[in-house]
């Protein structure tokens, strides 16, 4: 009893030293899925949740910010599918708004596109604009690397296009 209560102890330690480490995946995650602090701050805690419910699955021989992306991603879509057509909101008190600065014109409409793309799509954009290799990519979201690079090239032109479109009108 005693040694199982040592093991879950030093489990939640570790646990909690490598979300600590790897806060920005979360953040980014968070932020490309939810826009109202409110929403982002349940979405981050419901990423914190299923990354702590599936702590016993990470196997330490792989990288741990491949798997934690993955976890939050998968979180972060079944979330944003759930209360995106639906939303329900509770007020959290006391809660911190994850930090931002204030957005410029072209950034705004930039993030407006971003959001109006499907949560693949959206995965795999945050991805690269995290530096994640297209391998990396492919292993997070569960699609082979020369797809992610053709899914790349047709996000990044669909984006293109329609950011000139609204940037000229």
């Amino acid at each position: 009893m005693e040694q199982t209560l040592i093991s879950r102890n030093a489990n939640q330690t570790k646990f909690q030293a490598l979300v600590s480490q790897h806060e920005g995946i979360l953040y980014r995650v968070t932020n490309t899925y939810a826009t109202l602090p409110e929403d982002q701050q349940d979405l981050l805690q419901e990423i914190k949740i299923q990354l702590w419910k599936a702590f016993s699955n990470y196997d330490p021989a792989r990288s741990f910010s491949t798997w934690a992306y993955r976890v939050a991603l998968n979180t972060a879509i079944s979330w944003f599918r759930r209360y995106s057509t639906n939303p329900t909101f509770v007020e959290l008190t006391g809660a911190e708004p994850i930090p931002t600065s204030p957005p410029t014109d072209k950034a705004i409409i930039l993030r407006t596109l971003i959001d109006q793309l499907n949560p693949l799509d959206r995965a795999i954009l945050t991805l690269h604009l995290d530096d994640i290799t297209q391998s990396q990519i492919a292993e997070i979201v569960g699609i082979s690397p020369g797809n992610v690079a053709t899914k790349l090239s047709r996000i990044k032109a669909k984006l293109r296009t329609q950011f000139e479109s609204k940037e000229t009108n």
